[in-house]
């Protein structure tokens, strides 16, 4: 990409996360999601291939759809209410109409099917863009209206989105949509909390952004994009293999690594909120999810080919590997003892 463009692009994405999580105000806040959309779009179709195209225009029409929700449902509360503050969502249609195109634009079930596709049609950075960065704006718009929104609505999209985000990442073979169930997976632990305990839902968004942001970098740096060749990756870079071994069993939620605190901390609220039927479910569906991390782990770092595969094997690569790798890769397996203090902060 040219650099002028790609420097367009990156400010936009900066100027428009940065719009909707600093508005009170509805307008605002849905030119930002507006920017976002529209500087994405050059990035997942830069590579000019028929599944990067096909990608961007699924990605387009359905961001414009929820965008077009998020407005229209403002609209019905300002004119019921006299209301344009985010905080002051008091209709019941615009709070079910709110509920359901942040949905959509997280890709929470049932509005989950575009996300696997999209991220499969776009590169490693750019799905790290869209599993990441893309998803802080409208999360922040649910952390705002919380107070607001519909409980057995979202109590339904977070256990359909955790129960299909584990079972439909089972048979896959593409790592990108391996790792788009398990951002699936992961918003429904977002969502069931957010009513109750809004700073633990972006503790657990902060921490599953590490995680994820570690796994895709190392991903780009092997260029690793299927399992076939994820079990011969550990000869090209042993050391980094092995450090996304760890990273992704911390993703898996598995003690003593940082991902197992939000689980248990979430499971804790729920049960104190006598919600314990919620947390058993939501808790026995995440052993799909660890079924397929555990998985990718087997596939990275304990096959031992040419006995369990066909795939060549790789010449090994003496390379510098990106200090941001590293950092994040630390702060996936070693964070554990410092989110109750990062929570407390909040």
């Amino acid at each position: 990409m040219n650099p002028y463009a790609k420097l367009i692009t990156l400010t936009s994405l900066a100027l428009g996360t940065t719009l909707t999580i600093s508005s009170n105000h509805w307008a605002m806040a849905w030119t930002g999601l507006e920017i976002n959309t529209i500087a994405i779009i050059p990035v997942i179709s830069k590579s000019h291939h028929p599944r990067a195209i096909e990608a961007a225009v699924k990605y387009f029409l359905v961001q414009a759809a929820a965008s077009a929700s998020i407005l229209f449902s403002s609209l019905i509360n300002a004119w019921s209410c006299g209301q344009w503050d985010i905080t002051q969502l008091t209709n019941p249609v615009s709070c079910l109409l709110l509920t359901t195109a942040i949905a959509m634009k997280l890709g929470l079930a049932p509005f989950h099917f575009w996300f696997p596709e999209v991220l499969q049609g776009s590169s490693l950075t750019t799905s790290l863009l869209l599993s990441t960065v893309m998803k802080f704006p409208p999360i922040t718009i649910l952390l705002l209206t919380s107070n607001s929104l519909n409980p057995p609505l979202l109590t339904f999209m977070a256990i359909s989105s955790a129960a299909l985000g584990g079972w439909m990442g089972l048979n896959q073979t593409q790592i990108r949509k391996v790792l788009a169930f398990s951002s699936i997976s992961h918003l429904g632990w977002m969502t069931i909390i957010i009513i109750y305990a809004p700073k633990l839902t972006l503790l657990t968004f902060l921490l599953y952004t590490v995680m994820t942001s570690a796994i895709f970098l190392s991903l780009n740096e092997s260029n690793t994009t299927k399992l076939s060749t994820l079990m011969t990756s550990w000869t090209k870079t042993p050391t980094l293999n092995a450090t996304l071994m760890l990273t992704l069993l911390s993703l898996a939620g598995l003690p003593p690594f940082a991902g197992f605190l939000p689980k248990w901390l979430i499971i804790q609220e729920l049960t104190k909120q006598e919600l314990t039927p919620t947390a058993l479910t939501i808790a026995l569906l995440s052993l799909l999810s660890l079924f397929f991390y555990l998985r990718l782990t087997y596939f990275s770092s304990i096959t031992l080919p040419p006995n369990s595969t066909n795939q060549m094997k790789h010449w090994y690569i003496d390379k510098n590997t990106s200090p941001l790798i590293a950092v994040l890769t630390s702060l996936s397996t070693l964070l554990l003892p410092l989110p109750p203090l990062i929570l407390s902060t909040i």
